[in-house]
């Protein structure tokens, strides 16, 4: 043995300081965005059945979770507003009293150092479930780029810091952020869902944001999993227009166009560990099948190994937790 001459790997994985030294991607709670659902009424927290641990909260009980969150350290949280009533061009999305926008006025009033994301689409808003106006049965690009533009307007107004529109209607960042300049709000940043998979991963998110399409499905506006180049395309695209940030969404089954945006663009790339993701965990989990922590924590490490700089996830508040305690 002594005449092989072969590399030695082992020599720095001898111990956990050892590992440690070398380790060349981190994981940190400042890294976190922490999506919550926000409802009308009156003291609810009612746990969505697909997503155990995560709640649908009115805005009497949305303090305390907020300050749960602040409390540990995350630094940002993004709303998605589940309206009462519903209409078909989704006019709630846009209205200053919606319920997005008083979820970010009291989110600033009780926590004005978070950093409030507001979620800007149609889809939850509208009583057929899409992300724009509909003309018989076809999904109208342009005609919706007004509103979406308007919804943007109007969560500036009410206090969030970044407005992340998810809707993938073309021409949807140039369209927000003139609106948002000509109202004032230049210094507003976009933190686009520019590249938007159409998959299966959103299922228990439609439970959650009752958004689910009454026909048809988003596959004309959202992106065909098979295709890697045209996330490239679609990337810059939203930079021309004025992204500030880009989110790969989801996250685990794309973890190299997460790679592929991270090595062709320099600006702050976020990936969505969606619902499906969340739940496919949890479920296993409750069962006993896997080590929850060790789980979540490499999930949400491969995805700043593959570019990450930002991660949105439902694993925040337990992730902030489990590291921690490291």
């Amino acid at each position: 043995m002594n005449e092989l001459n072969f590399n030695r790997h082992r020599r720095l994985r001898g111990s956990a300081n050892l590992r440690s030294m070398v380790r060349e991607t981190s994981l940190h709670k400042e890294d976190f965005i922490y999506p919550l659902f926000v409802v009308e009424g009156e003291n609810i927290k009612e746990e969505i059945s697909s997503m155990p641990g995560v709640y649908h909260y009115s805005l009497d009980r949305l303090g305390e979770e907020l300050d749960e969150v602040v409390s540990l350290g995350i630094p940002s949280v993004i709303f998605f507003g589940v309206p009462n009533e519903k209409d078909a061009v989704g006019s709630q999305a846009y209205h200053d009293h919606g319920i997005t926008q008083e979820a970010i006025r009291f989110a600033k009033d009780r926590h004005p150092d978070l950093v409030v994301i507001a979620d800007t689409c149609l889809c939850q808003y509208t009583d057929h479930g899409h992300c724009g106006v509909i003309e018989n049965g076809v999904i109208l690009n342009d005609e919706s780029l007004d509103l979406l533009a308007r919804t943007a307007v109007s969560q500036a107004k009410a206090g969030a810091d970044i407005i992340a529109p998810s809707n993938m209607m073309d021409g949807f960042v140039a369209a927000i952020r003139f609106g948002l300049d000509q109202a004032g709000f230049e210094n507003v940043p976009i933190m686009s869902y520019g590249v938007k998979y159409a998959s299966a991963y959103y299922g228990p998110f439609r439970e959650a944001a009752h958004s689910t399409p009454q026909f048809g499905d988003r596959k004309t506006y959202q992106m065909d999993p098979a295709n890697r180049l045209e996330a490239l395309r679609e990337a810059a695209s939203d930079i021309e227009e004025g992204a500030d940030f880009m989110i790969v969404k989801p996250a685990l089954s794309y973890l190299d166009i997460i790679r592929e945006v991270r090595d062709n663009y320099d600006l702050p790339i976020v990936a969505y560990n969606v619902s499906g993701e969340y739940a496919m965990v949890k479920a296993a989990a409750i069962n006993g099948w896997v080590d929850e922590k060790r789980m979540v924590l490499e999930t949400l490490l491969s995805m700043k190994r593959a570019g990450a700089d930002i991660v949105m996830t439902y694993h925040a508040k337990d992730a902030a937790r489990w590291l921690e305690e490291k």
